[in-house]
């Protein structure tokens, strides 16, 4: 497959450019920028702290649910591939898949509905690209010369860019990641990988709660269909779930393929030789191709219909959603009650914000244990402050 976009990747003078950090990287190591980029991702605790938050099914359900690191570790496969198939740095695009989920809060989309309705009652909102970009220039502290990952300018664009655009007029304070230019491709496809990556994982995790039946599956998602009768005529003689399980896999492909082709087609459409010219488009050209994505949307109505809005795991994001906001309002109550380092920048980022930052940053299980203290506290009549703080 002739698939070379090389120029049109991050190479050359835009990767000088974009390699840039805000301090200078240690003398004597071989890795190149990106490497180690990933390198610092991988090892940060934010990173670990992934493998304790939601997907779909919270971690106490089965050891065999999706995690959010799990997941980020098969978005990292899918974007490899895609990066390495049409020449693009594949460095890069692992990086970022590898980060992309990092400023989620605990108990998936529910927790992070809760955390943003909570800070739009005090005219602010929580958008997970954003809280990304603050845990790696911030919150992250592992070296001795400053605060943050120290991670590259391409590295920390990509992070806030991967799914949507920015306006300068409304965030002045990140017109530095080239806000009115498009993303480099790296950072284009992730979203996507991101998208390849779940469609077929909450197939496999909705089947394996008995959420989801294999038979109904079929019926209702063409992509699954098509894939499940090409297998079993192949494999007549197989067990359903296995049938099943290699399906998934080849729907995979197919839209990873997909990807692959149709970008590869748009950007030769767009005439784009160069990352400048990616960059000066007024649209984005790494996209599914329009069969592709009417069935991409199919499959996603199909999930919210009958597996994200299903009864258990409406009690799930109820119940996630009492605890992020009880939560929340108790530490504006009670701010004495935060660990000090949190306390600390209360007067440089506001409490509202700090509280915020608190919760984005907790496990499944620790935000169940911090719920379980502020609750006996509080029901004894004595102040939370110095147990929550111990």
């Amino acid at each position: 497959m002739d698939f070379d976009l090389h120029e049109c990747g991050v190479f050359g003078e835009e990767q000088h450019q974009l390699a840039q950090r805000v301090y200078p990287a240690p003398a004597g190591d071989e890795r190149l920028a990106f490497e180690r980029d990933r390198d610092r991702v991988v090892q940060s605790r934010s990173f670990r702290r992934l493998a304790g938050k939601t997907q779909v099914f919270t971690s106490r359900a089965s050891d065999h649910f999706r995690s959010r690191l799990t997941h980020t570790i098969e978005v990292a496969q899918v974007a490899r591939q895609i990066a390495s198939t049409l020449c693009l740095n594949v460095d890069l695009a692992e990086t970022l898949a590898l980060v992309h989920d990092i400023g989620h809060p605990p108990f998936g989309h529910a927790g992070e509905r809760a955390l943003d309705a909570c800070l739009q009652a005090h005219g602010l909102r929580f958008d997970h690209n954003l809280h990304a970009l603050r845990i790696v220039e911030q919150f992250e502290q592992r070296y001795a010369g400053h605060r943050g990952l120290n991670l590259t300018l391409g590295t920390r664009e990509g992070i806030i860019k991967h799914s949507r655009d920015y306006r300068v007029v409304d965030y002045p304070k990140l017109a530095e990641y080239f806000l009115d230019q498009r993303p480099p491709l790296e950072a284009q496809i992730i979203d996507l990988a991101d998208e390849i990556a779940y469609l077929t994982a909450d197939l496999d995790d909705g089947v394996e709660s008995g959420h989801l039946e294999i038979g109904h599956i079929r019926e209702h998602v063409s992509l699954l269909r098509r894939s499940y009768e090409t297998v079993a005529a192949a494999h007549p003689q197989a067990e359903e779930k296995y049938i099943f399980h290699d399906a998934l896999q080849a729907m995979q492909k197919t839209l990873t393929l997909d990807l692959i082709h149709t970008t590869a087609k748009k950007v030769r459409e767009a005439g784009a030789k160069s990352l400048a010219e990616i960059r000066a488009l007024d649209h984005r050209v790494a996209v599914f191709s329009p069969e592709a994505e009417v069935q991409r949307l199919e499959e996603k109505r199909y999930l919210y219909a009958t597996l994200y809005t299903c009864p258990a795991l409406d009690l799930e994001h109820t119940k996630a959603e009492e605890v992020v906001t009880e939560l929340f309002n108790f530490w504006l109550e009670e701010p004495q009650a935060l660990p000090d380092s949190y306390y600390g920048e209360i007067q440089s980022e506001g409490l509202v914000r700090v509280i915020a930052d608190y919760i984005a940053g907790m496990t499944d299980h620790f935000i169940l244990l911090q719920y379980a203290d502020v609750r006996r506290y509080v029901r004894s009549g004595r102040s939370a402050a110095h147990r929550i703080r111990s």
